[in-house]
């Protein structure tokens, strides 16, 4: 059974503190020559629409009939596809989109920042993420469809691939955009299919994904001036990496700046 509702409105209570401590980072792009050159790191009001959406949804159907009912299709649907099979790849594939922030501009893709400013908007919006999800998993509580556990909502996979997938869209443009999406899309989808997550805790873990890639654009301008930072690029090597061991994907970057 799901914990009460008040459990879901402190969430979004939660999650919207988060939206409107966010917006000060860029109340003065006036006075900040990086924000006037660069639109990405500017706040609108608008950049909030998809993430609150998806996060209120997915709040809500934490205790919500209707959409219990609908989870529970998702789950009853899933289960019959599945069969006896999982596919273990989510683990791997949640990553993709973020790496792709770092290292597609090596493949003479152009991007909108630098190699360094992409690590450290990966870094602060990974930050964001972790923070709003582990935030709303211990305060809500909700048992896995698979009953392993209580850290359901919500999906930090989700958050993590649809994290990365807004940093490709914001600096590589909506074609690669595109496609790191149906990346995190599959995630998604695949966290479902292994009946890790409810389809409410997807959502939410999109909207949290897509609303840490924003902040992280909006407090850019902010982190380089305390950090004394300029526009000058960094060079990169990426070199992908498999450990037999554990059967374990991964890569490794050698960074000159």
């Amino acid at each position: 059974m799901k914990h009460p509702s008040w459990q879901s409105f402190l969430v979004a209570w939660m999650l919207g503190l988060a939206l409107m401590t966010a917006a000060p980072a860029q109340a003065q792009p006036a006075a900040d020559s990086l924000s006037m050159a660069d639109p990405s790191t500017s706040f609108s009001a608008r950049q909030l629409i998809i993430p609150a959406a998806l996060i209120t949804i997915g709040g809500f159907g934490v205790s919500n009939g209707w959409l219990e009912h609908v989870n529970h299709g998702v789950k009853n649907r899933m289960a019959r596809l599945r069969s006896d099979h999982h596919m273990p790849a989510d683990s791997y594939l949640r990553f993709l989109p973020a790496a792709a922030n770092v290292a597609l501009s090596a493949t003479g893709l152009p991007a909108r920042h630098s190699l360094r400013q992409r690590l450290l908007l990966t870094a602060t919006a990974t930050a964001a993420m972790a923070v709003m999800a582990e935030g709303a998993k211990r305060t809500v509580h909700e048992r896995r469809p698979d009953n392993s556990d209580r850290r359901s909502f919500p999906s930090g996979h989700a958050a993590t691939a649809f994290m990365g997938a807004e940093l490709v869209r914001s600096d590589y443009g909506t074609g690669v955009g595109i496609a790191a999406y149906s990346v995190a899309t599959l995630v998604a989808a695949m966290r479902l299919y292994n009946e890790r997550h409810w389809l409410n805790d997807v959502l939410a873990g999109a909207g949290i994904g897509i609303l840490s890639a924003r902040m992280a654009y909006w407090l850019l301008p902010l982190e380089q001036r305390l950090l004394g930072w300029n526009d000058q690029s960094a060079a990169a090597a990426v070199v992908p990496t498999y450990e037999p061991q554990t059967q374990s994907l991964g890569f490794s970057v050698a960074l000159a700046f």
